[in-house]
């Protein structure tokens, strides 16, 4: 890790905390703070019922006395009620009052207004870019809030063969040390996509790109198979095999007997997928990318 990019966090850190108003002695010009505004909002997400003190805490990994301090407080300022449950007296059972819900849902449609103060002076395609570069903070760094559906899969539009480009040059550039080379060579596929005689299947979660395919035009009898891709934060709901489908379809549509792919033996998932799909192995043959040893394989069936 270099010292460049940790102080790249930081400062980011401190811009967003900035934004957001953290900085500020109370949230949404409230006498609460960031972390008893959002104890507030997890007890009103029970929607009505009780919860345990122990599992707020765990679910915001509160120190026991910290959240102990500011349930006290919600106590004396009539936002919620303490009591001890009936089953277990160690356990304290914590529930919004009247007064506490009204507080929330103020304190929340404030936050929605300055959301929305905050995107009106933003592009379309700069709010998109700005909830897509959310989205992939969050995925890098929980996996378990990685998209996980439904997805959508549609025809290409404007930008996203810029995206097909920069993901598989990037993508196996980190996971397989293959270089600039093989992102022009993909550059060049996606420059001979010709929309009136190929076809091409962009999917998407929440609007956030995760993966591609293209039937693309070999001869007059065979059609090839391009540029699958499914980023690894969807990986797991069928899609590979969707978008695979999707172009066997279109290559009988369109009147081709035959369908081929070109592939490489490390990328084992994407061979399942297409053995799956009643591809066989042709030929294969070793080669060397970027100066990483690889063996390129040639797939195909019949349609």
């Amino acid at each position: 890790m270099t010292e460049a990019r940790i102080e790249g966090i930081r400062a980011f850190n401190r811009f967003y905390t900035k934004v957001i108003g953290v900085l500020q002695s109370g949230m949404l010009d409230s006498p609460y703070s960031l972390t008893e505004v959002r104890v507030l909002f997890e007890l009103a997400q029970a929607e009505g019922l009780a919860m345990e003190a122990g599992e707020l805490r765990r679910l915001l990994d509160l120190d026991a006395g910290y959240l102990s301090r500011i349930l006290t407080r919600f106590c004396n300022d009539g936002l919620i009620v303490r009591e001890r449950s009936a089953t277990d007296a160690r356990r304290q059972i914590v529930s919004l009052t009247e007064a506490g819900s009204l507080t929330f849902a103020r304190l929340d449609q404030r936050q929605a207004e300055e959301i929305a103060t905050l995107l009106e002076g933003l592009s379309e395609e700069d709010r998109g870019r700005l909830g897509a570069s959310m989205a992939t903070i969050r995925s890098v760094l929980d996996r378990s809030a990685a998209p996980r559906g439904p997805y959508v899969i549609r025809a290409p539009r404007a930008g996203d063969l810029g995206w097909v480009v920069w993901r598989h040059g990037s993508f196996y550039s980190q996971e397989y040390g293959w270089g600039l080379d093989f992102e022009k060579l993909v550059a060049g596929i996606v420059s001979a996509y010709d929309p009136a005689r190929d076809a091409g299947w962009i999917a998407e979660i929440d609007g956030t790109p995760v993966g591609s395919v293209f039937c693309m035009h070999k001869d007059d009898t065979t059609a090839q198979l391009r540029m699958l891709m499914v980023e690894p934060s969807a990986r797991g709901l069928g899609l590979g095999g969707r978008l695979v489908e999707e172009c066997l379809r279109h290559a009988r549509e369109s009147g081709y007997k035959r369908i081929m792919l070109w592939t490489r033996d490390c990328l084992v998932s994407a061979r399942r997928i297409y053995q799956a799909a009643g591809f066989a192995l042709e030929s294969e043959e070793k080669a060397v990318e970027n100066g990483v040893e690889v063996v390129e394989q040639v797939w195909a069936r019949d349609l």
